[in-house]
């Protein structure tokens, strides 16, 4: 199984420089597209329902104090494989080029993320885990072209 650090190598790889905001949501919408389309997660860490949208508190922990990533101390890009890089450069290709302000507006207007923020202001601290689970259903419900091809307009 794949860590969330060889999944962001992977993209720092393929995209280059990245903030820190922007590459959580790359990697939170890596994770929910390779549930539905190959019915398994890219790795095993969770994401959190933030109040400034999904994150993963293992790669935060990692970054803490960064804005821009060039690199990851840790983290092996060439460890995915041809399905898994596949699934990212779909997503890659339909968000990397958007500003990280607009993927986290996305994020925080779908369910999972506002299903896990439940009960909570919009500026409170939370850490509720946003299931795979709820990943899965929600983003198989979605037809992936108009999701993912919509966003290239």
């Amino acid at each position: 199984m794949l860590s969330v650090f060889d999944v962001a190598a992977y993209i720092i790889k393929e995209i280059g420089p990245v903030t820190t905001w922007k590459l959580h949501k790359l990697l939170y919408y890596s994770q929910a597209w390779s549930l539905v389309w190959d019915e398994q997660p890219l790795f095993d860490e969770e994401f959190e329902a933030w109040g400034n949208g999904p994150a993963c508190r293992e790669l935060y922990n990692i970054h803490r104090g960064q804005f821009l990533l060039n690199e990851l101390p840790i983290g092996d890009a060439e460890a995915l494989n041809e399905i898994q890089k596949s699934t990212v450069n779909v997503v890659l290709k339909g968000y990397a080029d958007k500003r990280p302000q607009w993927l986290n507006d996305l994020s925080v207007m779908e369910d999972p993320w506002k299903n896990a923020r439940r009960g909570l202001s919009p500026c409170q601290r939370g850490n509720s885990i946003i299931s795979k689970e709820s990943l899965q259903l929600y983003y198989g419900s979605l037809r992936e072209e108009d999701e993912i091809l919509s966003e290239e307009e």
